[in-house]
């Protein structure tokens, strides 16, 4: 029998999520279709969902990961910002990392 182990990480700020894998799909969601309302569709969350989240983000971050711009006749948009690029990049670097670690620990309990 091969064991595997199961983990997910997110990084806090004073106690409340700054980003973690939902969060990252949602920055990447807007990255790829330039609005916070279809991000949300593409990944199958409501709207205020979306936007709760995406606040969240933006109330425990540095910097604003999003820049936005009000609807009207051609609608609206949002766009990440350098430092909303950086920290997801950040973020996949330290999962990757995390799960690389955590592959080689469970070989302690797989090989006995």
């Amino acid at each position: 029998m091969k064991y595997k182990i199961k983990s997910r990480i997110w990084i806090e700020a004073d106690n409340k999520v700054l980003i973690g894998e939902g969060r990252v799909r949602l920055l990447k969601a807007i990255e790829e279709t330039g609005s916070l309302s279809k991000a949300a569709r593409s990944i199958q969350i409501s709207y205020k969902k979306a936007w709760t989240m995406l606040d969240a983000v933006n109330k425990s971050a540095k910097s604003p990961v999003t820049e936005s711009s009000t609807g009207g006749k051609g609608g609206g948009g949002a766009v990440l910002t350098a430092y909303g690029k950086e920290l997801i990049n950040a973020f996949e670097a330290i999962n990757k990392n995390c799960w690389e670690h955590l592959d080689t620990q469970i070989e302690k309990i797989n090989n006995l």
